[in-house]
């Protein structure tokens, strides 16, 4: 899923953001008052106006934290990231591993009173993989027997149970049922207002802890509780009011003014002195910092003029001087964390780099780039490039770093900057030469890091087709005994590097902020989501 880390704009912004529900925006204007002085509100910042918060389109780490406070899968994922009974209230699996009967818990309702049944699940799942939805994450139900064909085996065997059958053995699949895209959404809803059903609270019908009642656009989206979800009596803050901050200036000042009691990131100039703060916080996450190449772009169609960028990087410099929270150098995509065949063993350490990503061989890694660069444009006629990244102190000082770095093998990059929807959208599109990129894996697994670039792969956003590693996805979706499968992956991360199709930067690490006046009940997803349903304040 994609990483959000917000941005730098400047001072004067500090000053004029006030964080409270009397912002104006240019959709309306919020009711007047301090939206922290709410009795039984918990003020945070995750990010920005979300670009999406349906849960079939979204694929943004910020959406999906919005998402997971209003809707509700089959299984939900716990403060350890293991699936737990959600709308199910339990499941019976196939002794093969290949067909799951969920039982959905009795008198669930939508938040609007009406019934909710696992028909809605069998018509949500279908629409995500439809076409016409253009669902980015329609591929992760690849393992679902008929979605080749476009009508999956998923049936309402009664309105309690949901029977699913499997292609193959997917040891993930319960983490799948958590997932955002796996969501119910009410068929009539949506069919009565298409897209913009999910940009209202009137139409936002859901089937989770809250629901929607307020949104000001730039200023802040405000859930209550769900009075008709199953579990209502165990959730904690009344209301729950995502503050819209593209700044992490401004979310920090309003963080210190004791305004927000959250905020998903800091500046990244501000991490030497937070540190010694208890209420500063850093943990792992299973993700990779890394840049798109837009393979059909003629500036880097060619795989060894992208390797020459890559090894062109000083990563460790990046991660030092830049990012300051702990980052790992990276010399490959699939992340560290994420377990190989066998047990306590982890991917990477089977599948090693790719290149070198030490601070030792740096000067190596130099030298054969400068050597690929002299080899492939001895006329020095070397393409301008343009690398784009959206909004945020650290993403720019990454970029200022890369445009120095590529200029010492003869490559000069202009920057460009774009505000976060555009940006994701330009490179969805493949408007682009080089970006900005990042991913958390959806669940513990390689092949939520690798099914990502298949041909026309609604997150493959370097354009990339390549047959052969097409070929290994499906393979590995179809097998069932482990080993193979993870021999398999390993086989696709190789194709991925034979024709360099995009430059790992670091694995990322999770840095936020939360008060002390939050005692229990918050945590944090290796994936990215913050869970605040469940938390208790003084």
């Amino acid at each position: 899923m994609k990483k959000l880390l917000r941005i730098f704009v400047t001072s004067l912004l500090v000053a004029v953001i006030a964080l409270s529900a009397a912002c104006r925006s240019d959709e309306g204007e919020a009711p007047e008052g301090d939206a922290a002085a709410v009795a039984g509100e918990l003020v945070v910042n995750v990010g920005p106006n979300p670009d999406t918060i349906d849960p079939a389109l979204n694929s943004a780490v910020d959406g999906a934290t919005m998402i997971i406070h209003s809707f509700e899968g089959l299984y939900s994922l716990d403060q350890n990231g293991t699936p737990v009974p959600g709308q199910a209230e339990s499941v019976d699996i196939s002794e093969d591993g290949t067909v799951y009967t969920f039982h959905l818990r009795e008198g669930l309702k939508w938040s609007d009173g009406s019934p909710l049944t696992a028909n809605d699940f069998v018509y949500s799942w279908n629409r995500a993989i439809a076409p016409e939805t253009a669902a980015d994450y329609a591929y992760m139900f690849e393992s679902v027997k008929g979605y080749a064909e476009g009508e999956m085996a998923v049936t309402a065997v009664d309105d309690l149970t949901l029977e699913v059958e499997l292609i193959a053995r997917t040891p993930y699949f319960l983490e799948l049922a958590a997932f955002p895209v796996y969501f119910p959404v009410k068929q009539e809803i949506v069919e009565a207002n298409a897209d913009a059903w999910a940009t209202s609270p009137d139409t936002y019908v859901s089937n989770g802890p809250y629901t929607m009642t307020e949104w000001v656009r730039g200023s802040y989206i405000k859930y209550v509780k769900n009075e008709n979800y199953w579990n209502n009596d165990a959730l904690g803050p009344d209301s729950i009011r995502f503050v819209l901050i593209e700044d992490n200036n401004a979310s920090l000042a309003g963080y210190e003014s004791g305004e927000l009691k959250f905020i998903d990131a800091v500046p990244n100039a501000e991490i030497p002195r937070l540190k010694a703060q208890d209420d500063f916080k850093i943990e792992g996450q299973i993700g990779t910092y890394y840049i798109s190449y837009n393979v059909g772009a003629e500036a880097v169609d060619d795989p060894m003029f992208r390797k020459a960028l890559t090894l062109a990087i000083d990563r460790d410099y990046i991660t030092t001087n830049i990012g300051q929270a702990g980052q790992v150098n990276a010399g490959a995509f699939v992340s560290t964390g994420i377990g190989d065949a066998e047990p306590g063993v982890e991917f990477r350490e089977v599948g090693g780099d790719y290149y070198d990503p030490s601070p030792e061989a740096y000067e190596a890694n130099l030298e054969e780039a400068k050597a690929i660069i002299a080899e492939l444009y001895p006329d020095g006629n070397i393409p301008t490039l343009e690398y784009i990244y959206n909004e945020d102190t650290g993403h720019q000082l990454i970029g200022e770093a890369l445009q120095q770095m590529w200029a010492e093998i003869g490559v000069e990059v202009t920057l460009q900057v774009q505000e976060w929807a555009t940006f994701l959208n330009t490179r969805k599109n493949q408007e682009y030469q080089i970006a900005r990129n990042g991913w958390l894996n959806d669940y513990n697994d390689p092949i939520g890091m690798l099914d990502m670039w298949i041909t026309g792969g609604g997150n493959n956003d370097a354009g990339w087709s390549n047959a052969e590693y097409d070929a290994l996805i499906t393979a590995v979706k179809n097998s069932s005994d482990q080993t193979e499968r993870m021999e398999l992956m390993h086989q696709a991360e190789d194709l991925l590097f034979e024709e360099w199709v995009l430059c790992p930067i670091y694995y990322y690490v999770d840095v936020y902020m939360i008060d002390d006046s939050i005692t229990n009940g918050f945590y944090s997803s290796p994936l990215g989501y913050k869970y605040f349903m469940y938390v208790e304040m003084e």
